[in-house]
């Protein structure tokens, strides 16, 4: 996941809070009558910039919200969540968004401000707390955690079916929990924010630094190391022996945690030889293509975290959206859902430099900005159907 450093951060909100003036504007000259829903969209994208712009245009449609935590029953145990409720609002629609790989999870700064942007705007919000994904870890089990997410909170709207929205990795597994008939009867639409289709494929490019493409062709892209670590924390086994495996991730843990100190606290605690390993693999110097080969000897464990070969099981509306440049999931793997959801129920599928992996970036073209608004106006409308 890209960083935004704190110096950064304002002057790139302020950047998008002008561009989106410019299509705000366009939207009430040019659109008139649905000029309304490409208002909201556009209000919702400049509090999710900056969640302390004022004015008309942040404005426009926004809801004071109530913020609370609850409990998600699961057959696994109760999930942490917390819900975003717009006040005022009567039989307001529903979504469930699923962070990314965190350790914060739900607690994430920019996962609450998306969340609040999105509930402000008349939607009731639940964020789950999916341990795996909060751990580093692409599990399958997180698929029935979705699920039950989805299904408490259409059971909390009165039986109205909800919107699930998934970044990252979390965004594929959200089409797989979309795919599976259990809570297909929960879920009313699936928005996926850089998400993969097949994790053999996304292995492969962490390999190769080459993306494919449904066309067949190829093309050079430098695979982001986070990616790589993050996937091979999950198969640290093919890295070390088994007595040192519990150790091993918690070094990697912690680096992934920006704790340095203490994560190499934790490497001293390895054999000798598999300290020499993981050092390598934390300083960017190990065999990353002999490891991911070692990984992809059970296919089955990529296969099960893939929407690849699930998605002609789908009953509900599709929206996909990708950062053009995403070198953690790169951009081909939502030209591969594209081509493999249901065509009557793909409403979406953008591709956009103005993303960059899961958050907006630099200053976007009119056109770009536009494409983003539209986007996120299909999608309320949607929510509200």
């Amino acid at each position: 996941m890209t960083e935004t450093t704190a110096a950064e951060a304002p002057r790139k909100r302020r950047k998008i809070g002008r561009a989106v003036l410019l299509v705000i504007l366009a939207a009430i000259v040019l659109l008139a009558r649905p000029a309304d829903r490409h208002l909201r969209a556009a209000s919702l994208l400049l509090r999710f910039a900056d969640e302390r712009a004022q004015g008309f245009l942040p404005e426009y449609g926004k809801h004071a919200l109530e913020e609370s935590l609850t409990e998600v029953p699961s057959t696994r145990g109760p999930v942490r969540a917390r819900v975003y409720s717009p006040v005022g609002v009567a039989n307001a629609p529903g979504v469930v968004i699923v962070h990314g790989v965190h350790r914060l999870a739900i607690d994430e700064p920019r996962l609450m401000r998306f969340a609040r942007a999105i509930a402000a705007s008349g939607v009731v919000v639940l964020t789950p707390e999916v341990k795996e994904i909060a751990d580093y870890r692409i599990d399958p089990a997180s698929i029935e955690t979705l699920g039950a997410a989805a299904h408490s909170l259409r059971e909390r709207l009165g039986d109205r079916p909800v919107g699930l929205m998934g970044m990252s990795f979390a965004g594929g597994l959200a089409l797989r929990a979309a795919s599976d008939g259990a809570f297909a009867k929960d879920i009313g639409f699936v928005v996926a924010i850089g998400a993969h289709h097949d994790m053999r494929r996304v292995l492969e490019f962490f390999k190769k630094n080459e993306t494919s493409w449904p066309d067949g062709h190829k093309e050079a892209l430098a695979a982001h190391p986070y990616g790589a670590l993050v996937l091979l924390y999950s198969h640290v086994e093919a890295l070390v022996p088994p007595a040192d495996v519990a150790a091993a991730q918690g070094a990697i843990r912690l680096w992934l945690w920006d704790d340095r100190e203490a994560s190499k606290a934790k490497l001293a605690e390895l054999s000798a030889e598999a300290r020499t390993k993981v050092e390598a693999l934390l300083e960017g110097k190990a065999d990353v293509p002999a490891l991911i080969d070692e990984m992809t000897k059970h296919p089955e464990q990529a296969l099960s975290v893939s929407p690849a070969g699930h998605l002609g099981e789908l009953h509900a509306p599709v929206f996909l959206l990708h950062g053009a440049t995403d070198s953690v999931i790169p951009a081909s793997e939502t030209q591969w859902l594209a081509h493999d959801v249901p065509p009557a129920l793909l409403r979406a599928a953008l591709v956009t430099p103005a993303v960059e992996h899961v958050e907006l970036r630099g200053e976007p073209s009119f056109a770009q900005q536009w494409e983003l608004v539209r986007f996120m106006a299909d999608v309320l409308d949607v929510a509200n159907d």
